[in-house]
């Protein structure tokens, strides 16, 4: 890294170089902007007496340190102690051939006052979806008259013609799959928030993948028995999880292990649009040992239309990021080969809350 110094001081974003205990071993003159501080000052520092965060990092650092693995987390309020937070995305990967170091880059919105490619893609991506909001009941109603037909039709034709019929009926209804995704960025019903025990709809998932599209995964769950209850819409958490744990066994092969964790996290806290904060001691974790995230689109793996499968819509995720967010949670993923978690991060449901209060 120091080797050449004018490739890392070039980065456009703040960058760090972290040993082991987090200390800063080397920081490029966009993060001594960003810190206000000096090299000399940072070197030796420990990141977290440098940079103050609205949601604790240390935990999720240290995991992802342990497990050699990246980490990914958009949207966090990050500043020092003698400048105000500003919001940032957050990236943190091992380095090549180092053990102990991490590399961190921070990528402050401030920065993006012009229009970066990726706000041009969502702001395509959001028009994209409004058109089609609009076309997808009129587009529903001939391709059921469509699938009909051509149902009708392979009445009366041989075995070899019923092969084309049948690709008709699959494609049309794949594609009403799709436009059905697609009309849920538009449902503008707010959650039945309610107390949900959060095991009950992972168990929901589960036994729904045994039988169905995760019949050549194995399950593991690993639930934490004293967990409270969780203050969120059941029918909406269970779409989630159930996306969660699809993509999860599209991307382990057979034999591959689905864990499904949940645990009770007090400290953590994220802040909300009107500036203050919210607890959110919940946590879901769906776990595979696929291949992973491919790094291109790891970042913006919530973002609409980002897919890192062949004829993937990059629907399902965006999907669960709203639901998530609307809810009052928060999502986020670690992935690295052989290992990607997805973790959802869920208020807790008041000990006075009447269980068929909306």
């Amino acid at each position: 890294m120091t080797d050449d110094g004018a490739l890392w001081n070039s980065l456009p974003v703040p960058a760090l170089l972290l040993g082991e205990e987090d200390r800063i071993l080397e920081a490029n003159s966009a993060a001594e902007l960003f810190l206000n501080v000096s090299l000399r000052s940072l070197s030796g520092a420990v990141l977290w007496d440098k940079l103050r965060s609205e949601v604790p990092l240390e935990e999720a650092f240290a995991k992802a340190r342990a497990q050699r693995s990246a980490l990914f987390v958009n949207d966090i309020e990050l500043g020092t102690n003698d400048r105000p937070t500003t919001q940032c995305s957050v990236q943190i990967a091992p380095l090549a051939g180092h053990e102990t170091q991490m590399l961190l880059l921070i990528s402050p919105r401030e920065m993006a006052h012009r229009m970066t490619q990726k706000q041009a893609t969502g702001k395509a991506a959001k028009s994209a979806i409004g058109m089609a909001e609009m076309l997808a009941h009129e587009i529903k109603n001939p391709l059921a008259g469509i699938t009909g037909a051509a149902q009708l039709l392979s009445m009366g034709l041989s075995a070899e013609d019923r092969e084309l019929t049948d690709l008709i009926v699959e494609e049309s209804r794949r594609i009403v799959k799709l436009l059905e995704q697609v009309e849920q960025f538009g449902n503008l019903r707010p959650p039945a928030r309610r107390p949900v025990n959060v095991h009950d709809t992972l168990d929901r998932a589960r036994q729904s993948a045994m039988v169905g599209f995760g019949a050549h995964m194995s399950f593991v769950e690993d639930y934490d028995p004293s967990l409270p209850r969780a203050l969120v819409d059941p029918d909406q958490l269970l779409q989630v999880v159930l996306n969660l744990v699809k993509n999860a066994c599209e991307a382990g092969g057979p034999g591959g292990t689905i864990r499904l964790r949940s645990y009770y996290d007090p400290a953590l806290r994220v802040r909300q649009p009107d500036g203050g904060q919210a607890r959110l001691p919940l946590q879901i974790e769906v776990q595979d040992d696929g291949p992973g995230l491919p790094p291109e689109i790891a970042e913006e793996a919530f973002e609409p239309f980002v897919s890192g499968r062949e004829n993937g819509t990059g629907l399902g995720l965006a999907l669960v990021s709203k639901l998530v967010t609307e809810n009052g949670g928060w999502i986020s993923v670690e992935s690295a080969p052989g290992r990607s978690v997805f973790r959802i991060s869920l208020p807790r449901a008041p000990e006075d809350h009447p269980s068929g209060e909306h």
